[in-house]
């Protein structure tokens, strides 16, 4: 029992620096900044490490990200909400399609719209300077380019048999 939480503990610590060091990297897209390892990183910890890790693993990576100036405080909702997702979508049906959908849901819809109180109460923003839905295109690139990547990295775990040793 312990051996397997110490490995748990490693693996989520991997995958938290994965997140942020990768949020240094970001492609421009239709004029929104796509940096998708963070999605990534959650269809991951959903598939290794289960919801709970997911979740903690973005929110300390949002946490190191806005403390070494490299995020903004739209990282928490833009993280946590499709980690929640993802990671009990898997947890429950084991179906990777299924997990890689629910972090695109999850982020782009539940965080995109969490983003916008979080944007006005914290950030000093004014309700006019920012449409309701200002935040779900973007966290919908930058998911979509994430969930693609993940389905490249699991498709190849699976292929080497790494999966099967990895997957909750």
């Amino acid at each position: 029992m312990k051996t397997e939480q110490t490995k748990k503990l490693c693996i989520a610590g991997i995958l938290c620096a994965v997140a942020v060091v990768g949020s240094m990297f970001s492609v421009p897209v239709f004029g929104s900044k796509c940096a998708p390892v963070q999605h990534m990183v959650n269809i991951l910890c959903a598939v290794t490490l289960g919801p709970w890790y997911g979740v903690s693993v973005a929110f300390v990576a949002s946490l190191i990200r806005n403390l070494l100036g490299l995020g903004s405080l739209m990282a928490f909702p833009g993280s946590m909400f499709g980690a929640l997702l993802c990671g009990i979508a898997y947890w429950k049906m084991k179906n990777i399609p299924l997990t890689l959908l629910a972090e695109v849901f999850g982020t782009a819809i539940l965080g995109g719209l969490c983003a916008y109180p979080v944007a006005i109460l914290f950030m000093g923003q004014t309700a006019g300077d920012i449409a309701f839905y200002a935040y779900v295109v973007p966290f919908l690139i930058s998911t979509v380019g994430g969930a693609i990547l993940s389905a490249i990295v699991l498709g190849a775990f699976k292929k080497t048999g790494v999966l099967g040793q990895l997957a909750r």
